[in-house]
């Protein structure tokens, strides 16, 4: 009677709507969302009252009068309490209102999506170049452990992920540029070719491409070559790394035993069977890489005077321009928990068993 029960049950879950359960799973997901944002926004929010700057000043200029100083700090609102001054900001971040650049005399907000695409085209172009190289030479890492093949490529990761990027970025210019004029110096394209390509992704390469201009086109690879190959060494160094050890878990296992026995060719075994079981832990480290490297390429952008993110924030800030500080981190964080959100999509594609 009792299995009977269980059986009924059983058919009564499997026959259920999914609508409950994904409604579920998306009001979590989205509530999770919200709380995250809020609480950047917090942060961010925090961090533009406790920095030694005033904000006011930095609009209206340290030889200004009291009056014009009260005028402004009250049209700023810093007169209201700090909470209304919170849901104030939540309401223009929300609406896209990052306040005006006071270095450029623009809205932070068509800065940013001025600035951006730059960083992202690099930071796409590293990250591929990264899982072209990393990947493989990770898995191959494994496959030889202990041979002068995986010293090799722990020795490259390894000096990859420790040296200063600022050092290899500086090496990299005297050398290839400097010495051997193999690659473009500094900037996306010759000040020559500068404003000729119309604006439409603000992608230089894929711009140029959409205009026709090769010549533009060509001169722009010969330019992102250098800082896009420097950013992508620090990117497979560490995909590679964490490719090995994914790896050398998953030889281990027994339905690696298995399957050789059964017959099946190394490469079937280990890049069909091995390679895709760490395909979910790897899809957050590569999504966690690309990142960083939206994040962290400050010091490339300011070394080939990369008109990027990176640059603008740094720029801003020692300009004392919050407002713009502000925002680029804000978009940043964004960044982080889209590729986050991306990531948890991509899982359920490759795992049936996260689904």
């Amino acid at each position: 009677m009792t299995s009977a029960i269980e059986e009924t049950e059983l058919e009564r879950r499997t026959n259920a709507s999914p609508l409950p359960r994904i409604l579920k799973n998306l009001t979590g997901s989205v509530l999770s969302i919200a709380l995250t944002m809020i609480g950047l926004l917090a942060v961010t929010f925090i961090i533009g009252r406790v920095m030694p700057i005033d904000p006011v000043l930095a609009v209206v200029g340290d030889k200004a009068s009291k009056e014009v100083y009260d005028a402004a700090y009250k049209a700023m609102g810093l007169d209201r309490p700090l909470l209304v001054q919170f849901l104030i900001y939540l309401k223009d971040v929300a609406t896209g209102n990052f306040g005006v650049s006071t270095l450029t005399a623009r809205p932070v907000a068509e800065d940013i999506a001025r600035v951006f695409p730059a960083t992202l085209e690099l930071a796409t172009i590293a990250t591929l170049l990264g899982v072209v190289i990393g990947v493989p030479a990770g898995v191959i890492a494994a496959i030889k452990k202990g041979s002068w093949i995986d010293q090799l490529i722990r020795l490259v990761g390894l000096f990859g992920y420790s040296m200063p990027v600022f050092w290899l970025g500086l090496m990299g210019l005297l050398i290839f540029y400097g010495k051997l004029d193999w690659v473009a110096g500094p900037g996306r394209v010759d000040v020559f070719y500068d404003d000729i390509v119309p604006y439409v992704t603000g992608m230089i390469l894929i711009d140029s491409l959409l205009a026709g201009e090769f010549d533009i086109f060509f001169n722009a690879i010969s330019h992102i070559i250098l800082p896009a190959f420097l950013l992508g060494y620090y990117s497979l160094a560490y995909i590679s790394r964490m490719t090995r050890s994914f790896m050398l878990e998953q030889l281990g296992q027994e339905y690696i035993t298995t399957a050789r026995v059964k017959g099946l060719s190394e490469f079937t075994v280990i890049w069909k069977h091995g390679l895709r079981n760490v395909m979910v832990p790897l899809i957050t480290v590569i999504a966690l890489s690309y990142a960083a490297l939206l994040e962290g390429s400050v010091l490339t952008e300011s070394i080939f005077a990369w008109p990027g993110i990176g640059q603008y924030i740094t720029i801003a800030l020692f300009s004392a321009d919050m407002a713009a500080v502000l925002g680029g981190t804000v978009v940043i964080g964004v960044v982080f928990i889209a590729l986050n959100l991306f990531s948890d999509l991509l899982y359920k594609i490759v795992d049936p068993r996260a689904r």
